[in-house]
């Protein structure tokens, strides 16, 4: 009788752990979520724009359109984070080494959080600082699959997140866009590895609910204390062209002054800290 009360109180035991749960409610315990969406989608961001209060980096840009033929662009990017306690504003500089065509060309952005971003690009060969609308921020950057809001990374507020899947190595979420009257694309998917929360694959999807364009982080590596994208790729599936970025002597926490970020450095790149 002993014997059977035990078996009979380990056996309530396990159902009560959930062990035994009937096969619905073990279904529904499943699907939930081991991390809180928003909380997610902070992480990413923040994985993939907010590392260190600065950076600098040496950049390859290999551009290959649908038949095969290659174009290359080499920049410097400069970053500094305004709000970076909070993965705020931030202002990001960019000037063009090479080829001959775009050299000394200049690009600033200055990364609003409640309002559209501010952009300028200074042609060197017209000595014209030019504004860029925001409605030109999902356009091509300078020639090249990335769009000109892919250089500084889209605000997670824009958009409604949702969890898809989560697998042993990435959670997958659906994110569409609230204003779709701003935006070419219905929809996007991100694949965000679990260790890191960087974003290694994005997919998006048009108002037909095909992919028209496709991210990949092809490399990924230790940069001091951060995980950082080395390498990646977008992929235009409509032209069936395709990016690739290269990134070398990276670098985070420079103490990168704010006035360099301003439109007398567009005609004067600041060389001291592009080396």
């Amino acid at each position: 009788m002993k014997t059977r009360f035990k078996l009979l109180t380990t056996v309530g035991a396990f159902l009560i752990s959930g062990f035994f749960l009937p096969a619905a409610q073990a279904q529904e315990a499943a699907k939930k979520p081991s991390i809180n969406v928003e909380d997610l989608v902070k992480k990413a961001s923040h994985a993939a724009y907010y590392n260190g209060k600065d950076g600098t980096a040496k950049v390859e840009m290999i551009i290959k359109d649908g038949q095969g033929r290659e174009r290359i662009r080499k920049f410097t990017i400069l970053r500094k984070d305004i709000d970076d306690k909070n993965d705020g504003a931030q202002k990001f500089y960019i000037s063009f080494s090479y080829p001959s065509d775009v050299q000394k060309m200049s690009f600033l952005v200055w990364k609003n959080i409640n309002k559209a971003d501010d952009r300028w690009m200074y042609l060197p060969a017209l000595d014209l600082v030019k504004p860029i609308s925001a409605s030109d921020e999902r356009t091509s950057f300078v020639g090249s699959d990335f769009f000109y809001e892919d250089v500084s990374g889209r605000i997670p507020t824009e958009d409604r997140h949702t969890l898809l899947e989560e697998s042993k190595q990435y959670y997958v979420l659906k994110s569409e866009p609230k204003d779709a009257s701003k935006v070419e694309f219905s929809y996007y998917k991100n694949w965000i590895h679990k260790d890191t929360f960087i974003p290694v694959k994005t997919e998006f999807y048009n108002k037909a609910n095909k992919l028209y364009r496709s991210y990949e982080a092809s490399k990924v590596g230790k940069v001091g204390q951060y995980n950082t994208v080395l390498e990646s790729k977008m992929t235009d599936h409509v032209k069936g062209g395709y990016t690739i970025i290269k990134y070398s002597a990276v670098a985070y926490d420079k103490a990168l002054p704010e006035s360099i970020f301003s439109e007398r450095y567009l005609r004067t790149p600041p060389r001291k800290y592009m080396k």
